[in-house]
């Protein structure tokens, strides 16, 4: 059951929808369920939501939120990342509490990977 006023569904815009899917699933395991060509659903990834194709992208620098992911080891997630495709913005740096890095996906979307 859903609960009044909490957040509860993430839409991500991206500019390739199936390059996205994969990429997810490489790096982090994901899996999904198509609603049509232009949106797929992500599961079991700690919130829910989906990747809706767009001709926009997000990073810090315009302004948006930071959707962060945690990880049980940086390194293995930093690798995973690279060999999809993807690029390191900002390398593993300590912030109170952990550690994390910043990454964009396929599509130049920015990230962040996190780990106590």
């Amino acid at each position: 059951m859903s609960q009044h006023h909490k957040i509860n569904y993430l839409e991500i815009p991206v500019l390739d929808l199936v390059k996205t899917k994969v990429f997810f699933t490489e790096v982090f395991g994901w899996h999904f369920k198509d609603y049509g060509s232009e949106y797929s659903c992500f599961l079991d990834v700690g919130i829910d939501g989906g990747f809706y194709q767009a001709e926009q992208g997000f990073s810090l620098n315009t302004g948006c939120p930071l959707i962060v992911l945690y990880s049980q080891c940086l390194e293995t997630s930093e690798r995973k990342i690279l060999a999809a495709g993807g690029a390191i913005l900002k390398p593993v740096f300590s912030f109170p509490g952990g550690k994390r890095f910043h990454f964009a996906d396929i599509n130049g979307n920015e990230y962040a990977v996190w780990s106590e």
